[in-house]
């Protein structure tokens, strides 16, 4: 099939490989020259395990092609994807602007019966306006030209992407009609060979479930960090408690683990976008405004932990492992720390980084920040005071004691994500403080 993806950002880069990978035509636009142009050299803007090689695989194939304009791509395609960005606005609204101006080229250009798809994770409703949008196109071309609208929300983890993509445990599509659900069956059915997993739904409930999975998959993180930061209060083990809700099969283990608060570009985003959509409904999410609460006062646990355990923090040397606010990926977009950083700047500390693939990412976020970024994670360990842990990269699972204490001034470990058995690091001779 001939496919065409809108958007050249981590959900329209890796969507229209995969497709690409299944032996698709697939043409990638964007309006970013520069970008367009670095891509077409082989030069990935995200970083995702095992993306690099297959964007190479499929370009050398010549099943992947890159472009500056939608006009340019419509003659011969089947499905054209919008996968563009949709920023909050300040009241936390999704900014649909890319959106419709992706539905407007599309009405101005196609010549017959297309498929547009909306890949990007919009408001319900959404696919109302792109419709009447492009009908309006066509109404200014004298034009009556069949076209179908859709929605195929994802639902990729950063970190393992292709993965969830390749083998999917749902695909959800929302359709107006039949000739749009036989085309998305038709571009799936490579993914469903084990066994069918596509969900046809109409095209506001598609709208929907994307939002109503990420709020809860983070109620469920802000739940179990209000449970662990009672549990230092009572006395309680928030890992056994987590076991012990876990085992629960009505709960399931998913998303118990306390930490010190979610970032990204969707959680975040779209706990606040369905808040607003609901207001714009005359509704209150009165838990997701909890939700997101919680979130944002967790992001400071870490620096208030090291704040008790050294109160004189100005002048100290903190060494910081983990910059992307998860692992297996450079994404720092509402990163815990950027918050850790922050309130370490404004304590007057000296500030040491190490992060695996985020520390351009971080360069180019903080400008020109005091912050020191090292080659490896014992570097920034070097006379440190402290060592704060905020992200999960498995390369910081099981660091050498002996190296850390010899590495360091001080005996201070703070960590984000629970990853030690508290009795270890003690043992070892440090000031050991988790969540929970």
């Amino acid at each position: 099939m001939n496919i065409v993806m809108v958007g050249t950002g981590y959900v329209g880069l890796v969507t229209g490989t995969c497709f690409a990978e299944m032996g698709n035509d697939v043409t990638c636009v964007d309006v970013n020259v520069n970008k367009i142009e670095a891509l077409r050299n082989g030069i990935i803007p995200i970083y995702e395990p095992g993306l690099q090689e297959m964007v190479e695989r499929n370009v050398s194939a010549n099943r992947m092609h890159f472009a500056t304009a939608l006009k340019d791509c419509l003659e011969d395609a089947d499905i054209v994807f919008s996968a563009v960005g949709t920023p909050p606005d300040e009241d936390g609204s999704a900014d649909l602007q890319y959106v419709l101006q992706v539905a407007r080229e599309f009405g101005q250009n196609i010549k017959r019966y297309t498929l547009l798809v909306t890949k990007s994770t919009v408001p319900v409703g959404t696919a109302s306006k792109v419709k009447a949008v492009v009908q309006e196109e066509l109404a200014k071309r004298g034009e009556n030209i069949h076209f179908g609208v859709a929605s195929n929300p994802e639902f990729l983890k950063e970190g393992s992407a292709i993965d969830d993509f390749m083998r999917p445990d749902r695909v959800v599509v929302g359709v107006e009609d039949e000739r749009g659900a036989k085309l998305m069956r038709r571009l799936y059915r490579p993914f469903m060979l084990s066994g069918e997993r596509m969900l046809f739904t109409s095209v506001p409930s598609a709208e929907m479930i994307k939002y109503a999975a990420n709020s809860m998959l983070a109620t469920r993180i802000s739940f179990m960090n209000e449970i662990a930061n009672l549990c230092e209060v009572v006395g309680a083990d928030v890992d056994e408690v987590r076991k012990g809700i876990g085992s629960d099969t009505r709960i399931g283990k998913s998303f118990l683990f306390p930490g010190c608060g979610y970032g990204g570009s969707c959680f975040p985003k779209d706990v606040k976008a369905l808040v607003r959509t609901a207001e714009e409904c005359g509704r209150s999410m009165r838990i997701l405004r909890a939700v997101d609460e919680v979130n944002e006062e967790q992001k400071n646990v870490p620096f208030k932990k090291l704040q008790q355990a050294m109160p004189e923090l100005a002048g100290k040397r903190i060494a910081v492992w983990g910059l992307a606010f998860k692992a297996g990926t450079d994404d720092m977009r509402e990163a815990p720390s950027l918050n850790l950083i922050a309130s370490l700047m404004e304590a007057g500390c000296d500030i040491h980084v190490y992060d695996p693939v985020a520390i351009e990412e971080a360069k180019r976020r903080l400008g020109d920040a005091p912050v020191t970024y090292c080659a490896d994670m014992y570097e920034p360990l070097i006379d440190a005071d402290a060592l704060v842990i905020v992200t999960d990269w498995k390369q910081f699972r099981s660091p050498s004691w002996a190296v850390v204490r010899k590495t360091m001034r001080g005996k201070v470990i703070i960590d984000g994500r629970n990853l030690y058995d508290p009795e270890e690091v003690t043992d070892a001779g440090f000031i050991y403080k988790r969540i929970g």
